[in-house]
């Protein structure tokens, strides 16, 4: 079966590759009846693991890797051994099931704490839903900084809360956890202080035709955007994934737009009906927006990000805050589900996505280890996704195959070589008999 799946992704590495991923089967673009919106995708070889009501047994995390649990209203409890010299960071992604009702006082809680029941962070990094049972992410962490808390090395824990109205669902639902290191930077001096000013312009975008590219169900399978304009669609409580490169002083310019709908009504109106947030690379949501949607258009463009900053993460404002590393940059754009009581849900509706990477990459910081183990930085390989429009699965799949290929080809290279050499030698041998024969 692992051959099989590898196949199929390197096949729909090809077909993104050449602008054809909405053509593959399964997304929103597929005829007859209207399916149920897809189901996020968790991670490829996620651990599970079940946290527990308090600290009392609760199972290690280590940095590095991803782990899936259920979670019903209430507080589950995680250990974590860290370091003395790096940050961590802590993501959870709740998922609700299709259909479940929410409500803006429902949400989710994540926070490091010390064995003395210290939060190593000014606050809970917090999430909340809308009316929409969509995937949201909050995050916590361990930073390390000049006089900060939590910054000795040993035993700690994360603490996970799910907030639920008097009337929420009771039951469990699918979480994510994924835990991220960054090193420590080298010697020298590290700044410590935000930047007082930063490029805040509007953005200018491009206006070309639309590439299809089609979107993800979460993080892990959130499909590779480079500068462009992009074409998918989307239906009524519908989320799409992206990602986007963005290296150390590069910006995002980005906005969306929902063409005419197929309606049911005379009129009709959804707001939010068109919603779009922005992630870093450690999940944790940058900012948002969202635009009223009547069935006919709709669209809205996101301020530019700051210039990505190790020094950004001395900021109190929170966007500032979070453009601290380099990296893939997430995007979800979500149809309320509202706009399924004036519309044909059966009819997905055009999106169309407008981005601009802004800079030129700039000179990382002096990390004293490689910080891509993390999940951070901007190699060679997701600048070729990006503009191939790969999936995280898909480029490590096209890369494994490149890998293969290079292998084959050096083999047959140095194969072909020793043949002409042994050819040589035989031609080389010959002579010299037939020139012996004739001495003789």
């Amino acid at each position: 079966m692992g051959g099989v799946r590898r196949v199929r992704t390197a096949a729909a590495a090809t077909l993104a590759a050449l602008g054809l991923a909405a053509a593959l089967p399964g997304t929103a673009g597929a005829a007859g009846s209207p399916q149920p919106v897809p189901a996020y995708r968790g991670a490829d070889g996620a651990l599970a693991v079940a946290g527990k009501p308090s600290t009392a047994g609760a199972p290690q995390l280590k940095t590095g890797s991803v782990y899936k649990d259920s979670i019903a209203p209430g507080e589950r409890y995680y250990a974590l051994n860290l370091d003395d010299s790096s940050s961590v960071y802590v993501s959870a992604v709740l998922q609700p099931p299709g259909g479940a009702k929410v409500s803006y006082s429902d949400g989710l809680e994540v926070e490091v704490l010390s064995i003395e029941n210290r939060s190593c962070q000014s606050g809970p990094g917090r999430a909340s839903f809308g009316y929409d049972p969509v995937p949201i992410s909050a995050v916590g962490g361990r930073i390390m900084r000049e006089d900060g808390d939590c910054q000795g090395g040993g035993p700690y824990y994360v603490k996970v809360t799910r907030e639920t109205a008097k009337d929420g669902d009771p039951s469990s639902w699918p979480l994510e956890l994924r835990v991220q290191r960054e090193p420590k930077l080298g010697g020298g001096n590290a700044p410590t202080a935000a930047p007082s000013v930063w490029p805040s312009a509007s953005p200018t975008l491009p206006g070309s035709d639309a590439a299809p590219r089609a979107g993800g169900t979460g993080f892990n399978d959130a499909r590779a955007l480079d500068s462009g304009v992009w074409s998918d669609e989307l239906r009524p409580g519908q989320t799409r994934f992206y990602r986007v490169p963005l290296d150390w002083g590069q910006q995002l310019g980005l906005a969306a737009e929902l063409s005419a709908a197929t309606l049911t009504k005379d009129s009709g109106y959804a707001s939010p009906g068109l919603s779009v947030s922005l992630y870093s690379p450690y999940r944790s949501l940058i900012g948002s927006e969202d635009a009223a949607y009547d069935g006919k258009q709709a669209g809205l463009t996101l301020p530019r990000t700051p210039p990505v900053a190790y020094e950004n993460r001395f900021a109190s404002d929170r966007m500032l805050g979070a453009v601290r590393v380099a990296g893939w940059y997430y995007v979800a754009v979500t149809m309320a589900g509202k706009v399924g009581e004036f519309t044909r849900d059966e009819v997905p509706v055009p999106l169309t996505l407008r981005t601009q990477i802004i800079g030129m990459p700039g000179k990382a910081p002096a990390y004293a280890e490689d910080p891509a183990a993390g999940g951070f930085g901007v190699g060679a390989g997701d600048r070729t996704a990006a503009k191939e429009g790969s999936t995280a699965v898909e480029a490590e799949a096209a890369a494994e195959n490149r890998s293969v290929m290079r292998v084959v080809a050096g083999a047959g290279f140095g194969a072909g070589t020793l043949l002409l050499l042994v050819l040589g030698g035989w031609t080389l041998l010959s002579r010299r008999r037939a020139s012996w024969r004739r001495a003789s």
